[in-house]
């Protein structure tokens, strides 16, 4: 292990369970629930369960690891130190490759609420340079953001959520309409895998773990506080949602929640929506900038990346070089990128990390253990199922991006032996 200076142990359960649920909500409610609808139909509800069951039993292997190994880089962490250097490095390449194209589209979405026609890439540049300095700034001035991100976002959500029910009413025929299996198990999958990208925040409270106050306690706790809110949050607005537009409606729409409202009696709460839905992608994204830097960090302690990311800075014991690096990746992304296969390419590479994760919790001995062994083994065989009912196109992109990362590990090893 390096000799790089540790970071500051500042956050407690609450902001802990702050930063995980504003990267969910973030991500999800705005952005995950029009391409599972297309996959599936009414039956997303049913992809909503089986994605909120695998989310669990990945949740307690990243919190029984955690527990274990409480230092910043997460899964990379916890599968270089249960099953050696390659399947560590894999976990963590796949993280950082994944949630950088995540934080282009969670900048990018809160552009198309934020910007007039036009300034959409400025704008989302803009967003990632300015959060990208707050975390330079220290991570309890990202935990005090996301607080105050979090709390406008739930409220925008019950504002939505109050003026759909309030107005002419959801029509629940528009549930049972076509049937929940209309579009048959490999949709149900396939919007399973794509929903899934919505829950993937809690990963964010693992990969901060070096900066937990008493992390074997405040680790588990926080990730079981914020999946349990988030899953019923997600139930709630799926239910809502295709109650109003109908599972062809949401398919068709890329600002659902907003046109739900819009569809009702009380439209005037639309643009509280759109609001909501800014604030939440800035959530997102700022804890997207936070995880990303934790965990290049951890692999830069072990040259796995260039040892340059791994320093910290004297004053805000922050990875500021990370950060710096990654904020200048993601601006690329933005201005070059067309984004919208980011939600299956994100999800095939925090699904192949949550993999290492249950393959790594499974071996952990009996006085680190704090859940039964059948919960890795059904969270693995899940993250496998799911990966293979993704879109094509983000399979055969992140089958790419993971072969590239294999050979730049295998040339820097090389190096390394050569110097």
């Amino acid at each position: 292990m390096s000799n790089s200076p540790a970071l500051a142990r500042r956050l407690g359960t609450f902001d802990a369970s702050l930063i995980g649920l504003g990267s969910m909500i973030g991500a999800g409610v705005f952005a995950a629930f029009t391409p599972a609808a297309a996959a599936a139909g009414s039956g997303l509800l049913v992809g909503l369960v089986v994605a909120a069951f695998v989310a669990f039993c990945n949740a307690t292997s990243s919190a029984q690891l955690a527990a274990a190994y409480p230092t910043s880089g997460g899964t990379y962490i916890y599968g270089r130190e249960r099953l050696g250097p390659w399947p560590g490095f894999l976990a963590g390449w796949g993280f950082v490759i994944g949630k950088t194209a995540s934080a282009a589209a969670m900048a990018m979405t809160f552009a198309a609420y934020a910007a007039p026609q036009g300034w959409e890439r400025p704008v989302a540049i803009a967003a990632v340079v300015i959060l990208t300095a707050v975390n330079y700034h220290g991570v309890t001035r990202t935990a005090g953001l996301t607080r105050i991100l979090v709390l406008a976002v739930l409220a925008a959500l019950a504002i939505a959520i109050a003026a759909t029910w309030g107005g002419s009413g959801p029509d629940f025929g528009n549930i049972v309409g076509e049937g929940l299996l209309a579009h048959g198990w490999y949709g149900i999958l396939q919007s399973s895998g794509l929903l899934f990208f919505a829950f993937a925040g809690y990963a964010r409270i693992a990969t901060m773990g070096e900066e937990v106050r008493e992390p074997r306690r405040t680790i588990p706790r926080a990730i079981s506080i914020a999946l349990g809110i988030t899953i019923i949050i997600y139930v709630v607005i799926a239910v809502t949602l295709l109650a109003v537009l109908g599972p062809a409606g949401m398919a068709d729409s890329p600002t659902p929640l907003a046109d739900a409202v819009s569809a009702g009696s009380l439209a005037w709460a639309a643009p509280v929506v759109r609001i909501g839905a800014a604030v939440a992608s800035l959530g997102a994204l700022l804890a997207l900038i936070a995880g990303l830097g934790r965990t290049s960090l951890a692999m830069a302690r072990e040259h796995d990346l260039p040892h340059w990311l791994a320093a910290v800075h004297p004053k805000y014991k922050v990875p500021h070089h990370a950060e710096l690096t990654l904020g200048v990746l993601i601006c690329l992304v933005i201005a070059v990128a067309d984004l919208r296969g980011a939600i299956g390419f994100s999800s095939f590479g925090v699904l192949l990390y949550y993999l290492v994760a249950n393959i790594a919790a499974f071996t952990q001995p009996a006085e680190d253990r704090r859940y039964p062994k059948f919960l890795q083994v059904a969270g693995a065989a899940a993250c496998v199922a799911l990966v293979a009912t993704l879109p094509p196109l983000s399979v055969g992109l992140g089958v790419l991006m993971f072969a590239v990362g294999g050979v730049f590990r295998l040339l820097r090893l090389r190096l390394r032996r050569q110097a």
